[in-house]
Formats: C-alpha cells, structure tokens, sequence
C-alpha cells in the first residue's frame, strides 16, 4: 500500500484487505455501516444480502482519521466530486497501478486482497464455516478455493504429523 499515494484510494484498498471486502462493497460503504463501539461493519454483498464483519481497530481509526479530513456526511469514500462514492474502476487503475510500481508479479488484482484476507484467516486456524459468512458466500465450495495447501499449513501439518507418528 505504500505505493498509493491518495490517502482515500489507500484507505479504501486497505478496508479490502483487513476485512475481505468485494471491490464494490469496499467504495460504496456508507457511514452508517460502521459500528465502532462493537468494531464491525454492515456489509451489503451480492444479492443485496447483509453480513457483519470484524473491523480492525487500527483500520477504524485509519478510517476515522480519513473522514475527519474530509466530512461527507453519507460515504465513506466519496469521489472527488463528492456527489457520489468513489468508483471501483478508479480504486481498480489506482491499485493496478501501484502494483506495477511495485513490481509485483504474478500481476494481483483488487480481489487478491480478498483471497489474501481468506488464505490468512484459514492458515490461522480460522474455520472454514466462519470464512464462508465473513465473506459472504451463499455456497461452502466458493470459499474451499482458499482451502488450498500453503507452505504455512503444510509446516504444521508435518509437525502435528510427526507429534502423532513419535508413538508407533
């Protein structure tokens, strides 16, 4: 994130990764949404479906520094017109654009920082169950994608394998 400059656009794209947000679900989110006393966010999804999800406290006071600097009185991210929240194509350019100065490779997209944020939960022993509602999915088998084998998971895989096969 250190190579996007705008601090709304940086806010934004790090809403995404801290809480696994859709690219659209991040910019359209409107001030009510965020419940700081309980630290979540009202996430309305796919098929206009609402979800709860943790928020970070450090990103929370990210995000109450942001608003702070600029008041609107309904989104979280306006454009910069401020007639409307910004629009995901501009966060899509902003990240793709940061991720070239970075020399990332394979080329990610804004919703790698979802499957990041699923892939991470998932290597720290978080159910698959509380990922699927977290992420809003309506099926299991879209959030067994990030079930897959990381290098993390495999390590402590041979170490609980080999704690069991020390009795035979």
């Amino acid at each position: 994130m250190g190579c996007v400059r705008n601090p709304v656009h940086k806010s934004c794209l790090s809403l995404m990764y801290a809480c696994g947000l859709r690219i659209h679900e991040a910019a359209a989110l409107d001030i009510p949404a965020i419940d700081g006393t309980r630290g979540t966010l009202r996430i309305i999804g796919k098929g206009n479906k609402e979800r709860h999800v943790p928020l970070p406290l450090p990103v929370l006071e990210e995000l109450r520094i942001l608003w702070k600097g600029h008041r609107h009185p309904h989104w979280l991210f306006p454009n910069k017109t401020r007639s409307n929240h910004i629009n995901k194509s501009v966060l899509a350019r902003t990240f793709s654009a940061a991720a070239r100065e970075a020399g990332l490779r394979p080329k990610p997209t804004p919703h790698t920082l979802r499957h990041s944020y699923a892939t991470r939960l998932l290597e720290n022993g978080v159910d698959t169950r509380v990922v699927q509602i977290l992420l809003g999915h309506a099926s299991i088998k879209s959030t067994a994608i990030y079930t897959h084998l990381t290098e993390p998971t495999r390590e402590r895989l041979r170490g609980i394998l080999d704690i069991l096969m020390a009795g035979l």
